[in-house]
């Protein structure tokens, strides 16, 4: 929606999101063992897009949401398979 909001066609915005998701999935599978923090760290430049996207994110609780997600979510599964 963002990218819409931006006045970018549906589609695009769509592609350009999917993109950027499969980039970033990419940098951490082949990133040797790195940190994902510092893979980020290495593509923000002061005061660029990157790193105002990333402290937005942050400002939201965007990290601590994906972590209490992921964590509920195997709680769940094992209750699920218990019975």
């Amino acid at each position: 929606d963002a990218g819409t909001m931006k006045g970018l066609p549906r589609d695009t915005a769509i592609e350009l999101a999917a993109q950027t998701v499969l980039g970033a999935a990419k940098m951490v599978m082949e990133g040797g063992g790195r940190h994902p923090a510092q893979m980020r760290n290495d593509v923000e430049s002061p005061g660029g897009a990157t790193i105002v996207g990333s402290m937005t994110l942050e400002k939201h609780g965007f990290r601590a949401a994906v972590v209490e997600a992921v964590s509920n979510a195997a709680d769940r599964a094992t209750e699920i398979g218990k019975k």
